[in-house]
């Protein structure tokens, strides 16, 4: 940094508790800056009286024996301050009226220049010479004159400075109702040596640090700090915290918190991580919160913060490069990190599951920072993150995050695949996938991997759906960036032609085992996923490719609460069965479900024979999602068919249908109910169902039955203890159930 640190972290630290024994272990030219603190703690009459304090104050006096600056400040204290104070106002008056108002109140008119009387002059004259100049320059800074201020003599020498800070000091701490430190902070930064002085005057009154910042904060620029004060306000701003570290984040929270300043919380942050990399023991080891720090910035959940990042970042992509750029001090640290990733990957052969998240971390905010940002990777960028993104994770639950994160990269960020050389890396990893996927799914135990995420663009290419994959990439990097449709065309022919054809899609979707005990709960890309984009785009009819026991296997591994997919999956399959993809073709339908296999899954309901009770209980909790499916199904599939009827007929094709008889047999009033009383387990499914039933059975939803069932059908159902001698014949009344329980 270009200011040289005067003050110390340790000293600012002992001055700030009044730590005597740490005070008493700094050196001559490490307590020279709190002299002033130091002498006015030792000479004035104290509000403590405590025995600690007196101990305290002994040590104190100590310190200040055999110092001989200390001579000038007592002589500094000995002045009469009440008058000082009234000539004080009189200056302050007379600096608001302007230059015309006549001669200063605190200095006669001067026949040499400031800093040879300054020199020449004693405690008292040096005090009003002082206050003459500064209040000058904080009334101009009020009016925002600040244009008019010249140089001034007496600040630019730096042979008084310490004898400037010390008179600053006192005149501070025993005029603070017309010194106000916020005040003096913000001239301080107008005239030369000004960022010393203002460290000097801090370390001084150590409990004014907070408003000191927050003032700088606020009177700084919200985008542009390019200018001349913008970087004095940013340099002071770092030497601040540099000498109270442990201020360091809540000085950069409040440049967040006001929205100003973006580029100090860049600084601030590089130079944290600095400082607890200097502390670290394992020098080889990530420290700091760099990329958690911008990551919440430009991914954050405050509109307000992202937005005002994120122009900041654009803003400084347009601008020539500069040294003193904070957002380039920003990449070449992530660039470092990056190639430290790189080299770890190749020395292990591939990437350890310890650095599994930070790789992850890392990539995201790549994503991020061109996606918001408009950042532009450059050549070495682009290598190493395609290397990194390549690499082998570990088959573990973050491997296939970072798996995931590097699929959506590619397909986020086009200039990774720029060369032959790129496209064929990305080729050879994505083909490393496929053949990985089952290992990683039975390795890591998750039940969502990247064989589904793979399967799925697949799909959506196939189809041509550019914005299902953009929305793709959206949900798994957790951020909205432009992408363009044509940016995609190379990625495209990489999964369509020499990885992924239409055929192979569908022949593999398949042989993809279900997810078992698949619930809402489930997050992720799924099997059911890309079958439900399979059967939009009629694959599996176009290659003779029966889905109907895999759609039946999934239907039947399915527990509350509903995963959303489901019912928009039994849509599209009805509609697969009784629709052909072409005129007069059968063979262009899937086949329906089976009564038999139907019937299997409400073998399990309490209105089939069962020979335990307590079994019969287990199985209808886990099995009223399957059977409330599989009515939507039916019910479904009767409506669509009735609605297709004169196309059906016009193609003479037979399509099954379900007999009255067969769907008696289905406990339908009880399972809407079911739906009814627990609809957010089933949200997305009771209405559809409610709305079938309504118009082909509608003598099932007659207002009495409902009100009568809410009353005392659980109770009813509770205590009794009946048993189903069999199914009743001709469907459900109230003679055939007389005589079916006994």
């Amino acid at each position: 940094m270009a200011s040289k640190l005067q003050v110390l972290p340790k000293a600012f630290s002992a001055i700030q508790r009044v730590n005597t024994e740490e005070l008493a272990r700094l050196s001559e030219a490490e307590i020279r800056p709190l002299l002033p603190c130091l002498v006015r703690m030792a000479l004035c009459a104290p509000l403590d009286q405590t025995y600690d304090w007196a101990q305290k104050r002994k040590v104190i006096l100590q310190l200040l024996s055999g110092i001989e600056v200390v001579n000038s400040l007592v002589a500094l204290l000995s002045i009469d301050f009440h008058a000082l104070e009234v000539d004080v106002r009189k200056e302050q008056q007379r600096c608001r009226l302007g230059p015309s108002a006549g001669e200063s109140a605190l200095i006669p008119m001067l026949s040499n220049g400031l800093a040879l009387e300054f020199e020449r002059s004693d405690a008292a004259r040096r005090l009003r010479l002082f206050l003459s100049e500064l209040l000058s320059v904080m009334a101009q800074v009020k009016d925002g004159n600040v244009e008019e201020i010249q140089n001034a003599e007496l600040f630019e020498s730096v042979v008084y400075l310490d004898e400037i800070a010390d008179v600053l000091c006192i005149a501070q701490a025993e005029l603070p109702g017309l010194l106000c430190i916020p005040d003096i902070a913000e001239a301080l930064l107008h005239i030369p040596n000004g960022i010393y002085l203002l460290c000097r005057l801090v370390v001084n009154s150590p409990d004014s640090f907070q408003e000191v910042c927050t003032t700088l904060i606020t009177n700084g620029d919200k985008q542009e700090e390019d200018s001349p004060l913008g970087k004095t306000r940013i340099q002071a701003l770092r030497v601040l915290c540099q000498m109270n570290l442990s201020e360091i984040l809540s000085v950069r929270a409040k440049a967040v918190e006001f929205c100003h300043m973006p580029g100090l919380a860049i600084l601030l942050t590089l130079d944290y991580c600095r400082v607890k990399q200097e502390s670290f023991v394992n020098h080889n080891s990530v420290v700091g919160d760099l990329v958690a720090f911008i990551s919440g910035l430009l991914l954050g959940s405050d509109d307000k913060v992202r937005n005002w990042f994120g122009q900041y970042f654009r803003n400084c992509q347009k601008k020539a490069d500069s040294e003193a750029n904070p957002t380039d001090l920003l990449r070449e640290e992530l660039l470092e990190r990056l190639k430290n990733l790189v080299l770890f990957s190749i020395d292990h052969h591939n990437l350890p599951d310890a650095k599994v998240v930070q790789a992850s971390s890392l990539l995201r905010l790549y994503c991020a920072l061109r996606g918001i940002g408009g950042l532009r990777f450059n050549e070495e960028e682009v290598n190493l993150l395609l290397q990194l993104l390549t690499s082998h994770p570990p088959p573990s639950p973050a491997g296939i995050r970072f798996v995931s994160l590097g699929l959506c990269m590619l397909l986020a960020c086009p200039s990774l695949l720029s060369t032959p050389e790129q496209e064929r890396r990305a080729t050879d990893w994505i083909q490393w996938l496929l053949r990985e996927e089952s290992h990683f799914g039975s390795t890591s135990g998750v039940n969502a991997s990247f064989g589904e995420m793979l399967l799925l663009i697949a799909i959506h290419f196939h189809s041509n759906q550019m914005s299902s994959i953009t929305e793709l990439v959206f949900s798994t990097l957790g951020m909205r960036i432009p992408i363009r449709s044509n940016n995609l065309a190379r990625m495209k022919t990489i999964f369509t032609q020499e990885i992924f054809t239409d055929q192979i899609v569908t022949a593999h979707a398949v042989k993809v085992p279900v997810t078992k005990n698949l619930s809402r709960n489930v997050t992720g890309f799924l099997p059911v996923h890309c079958i439900h984009q399979l059967l939009k785009s009629r694959a599996f009819t176009k290659y003779k490719v029966p889905i109907k026991d895999w759609i039946y296997k999934q239907i039947c591994c399915t527990i509350p609460p509903l995963h959303p997919v489901l019912p928009p999956l039994i849509e599209v399959y009805v509609n697969s069965v009784l629709t052909p993809s072409s005129k007069g073709s059968v063979d262009t339908t899937n086949e329906p479900i089976t009564e038999e296999e139907i019937l299997a899954v409400f073998s399990q309901s309490v209105f089939m024979p069962q020979g335990n009770q307590h079994k019969v209980e287990e199985a209808k909790s886990s099995s009223l999602t399957s059977q409330l499916l599989l009515l939507y199904y039916l019910l479904l599939y009767e409506d669509t068919r009735l609605s297709n009827m004169k196309t059906i007929l016009a193609s003479e094709r037979k399509v099954k249908r379900y007999s009255p008889q067969f769907i008696a047999k289905i406990p339908v009033f009880h399972l809407i109910q079911q739906a009814q009383k627990d609809q957010q387990q089933f949200a997305g499914l009771f209405s559809p169902l409610l709305r079938l039933l309504t118009t082909h059975y509608p003598h099932l939803c007659l207002v009495q039955s409902w009100l009568n069932d809410e009353e005392g059908t659980d109770l009813v159902l509770r205590n009794s203890r009946v048993t189903l001698r069999g199914w009743p014949e001709g469907g459900f009344s109230k003679e055939s159930l007389a005589v079916c329980f006994i």
